[in-house]
């Protein structure tokens, strides 16, 4: 730390209590803070705030030196993942005589102040693709669907003609058209102002069809409408295959609010199966991505609770619920009533 013109005063806050310290050195230095004796697992933080300056800043800090008995979990590599926080998902455990699945339903609710900027709640996954809503801008938000390309490039045009993803139908106000950047394929989306503490219906389709192709097709239900609504139909070549890899995801695609805490809940999660059965979802196992697999970020945690599932990440709360573990939910046992003839 240094201070290039005069001196400052910095107070330094840790663990509820604070000192003031004047710096008055103009190259890089190593200031001593203080020792602290006995710090309870968990997180923790070092606030570092001006009082006094003669110059145009408080003071220029290049390092946090911290000598520490037990072992310290931080950010030590990959800065813009750690800044955006863990990923965390819900892998579904699919019953086992479910067979080729045709359709996945799914029911999910942002909880008040979790509609945190940057934030995707993912509510039906699959193998090649996903479907849910993001938290875009305080005037934005919207509802996403996208399948990937069998042809692996995170620049679609690189992706060969044949292996393109086809756009068959797509529904009111929504927008179809291609992505990359994380793989390539098609992507829709509906500029909706999804509210919180309301829970949102969503439904997805996969069925082969004609020359060794997939059509994909996703709806949405919002209380406030009443209806079922199109999302979009993509047709995915090089794939004969119903729906595979049922899941559910949180992440934060901003490094701006990676500070900050939000969390989802999934309930009444059912897969209906070309025996023409609605079979429903109990139980999952829990996982989450490199950055807490690295343990760059530990603030990321899921579980049960009566009839949902959840899952909560970034903000820097404590938790200890390690990727792997499996839990169950309590079973609704009301089926959705749909009428898929008569859907859009």
């Amino acid at each position: 730390m240094k201070c290039r013109q005069g001196s400052s005063k910095i107070r330094f806050t840790f663990g509820g209590k604070s000192q003031n310290i004047s710096i008055k050195n103009k190259d890089f230095e190593n200031i001593p803070l203080g020792t602290i004796k006995s710090v309870a697992s968990g997180y923790h933080y070092l606030e570092m705030q001006g009082v006094e300056k003669q110059g145009g800043s408080f003071a220029e800090v290049s390092d946090l030196l911290v000598i520490c008995a037990d072992k310290t979990y931080f950010v030590k590599d990959e800065f813009y993942w750690g800044r955006r926080g863990p990923s965390v998902h819900l892998n579904l455990v699919t019953p086992k005589d479910a067979g080729d699945i045709l359709y996945h339903y799914s029911e999910m609710m942002v909880p008040e102040d979790s509609d945190v900027l940057g934030s995707y709640y993912m509510a039906n996954g699959f193998s090649v693709g996903y479907f849910g809503i993001q938290a875009n801008s305080p005037t934005e938000r919207r509802i996403l669907f996208s399948v990937w390309s069998p042809y692996k490039t995170n620049n679609p045009k690189e992706i060969p003609e044949e292996q393109k993803i086809t756009v068959l139908k797509q529904g009111h106000d929504v927008h179809a058209g291609k992505f990359g950047g994380e793989g390539s394929g098609g992507q829709s989306y509906r500029k909706y102002f999804w509210k919180t503490d309301i829970t949102y219906r969503f439904l997805l389709k996969g069925e082969p069809t004609e020359n060794n192709c997939t059509d994909f097709t996703a709806w949405f239900f919002a209380p406030e409408i009443g209806k079922w609504e199109l999302m979009a139909s993509f047709r995915r070549p090089k794939t004969t295959t119903c729906l595979r890899g049922a899941h559910s995801f949180l992440e934060n695609f901003r490094t701006d609010t990676g500070y900050l805490p939000r969390k989802v809940l999934y309930s009444n999660q059912w897969l209906y199966s070309a025996d023409k059965k609605w079979r429903e979802i109990t139980e999952f196992k829990f996982s989450c991505d490199a950055t807490g697999h690295k343990k760059n970020r530990l603030d990321f945690t899921g579980g049960s609770k009566g009839k949902s599932f959840f899952l909560k990440n970034c903000g820097f709360f404590d938790a200890d619920v390690k990727p792997g573990t499996r839990f169950t939910r309590e079973p609704t046992g009301q089926p959705p009533k749909i009428d898929f003839s008569k859907l859009p």
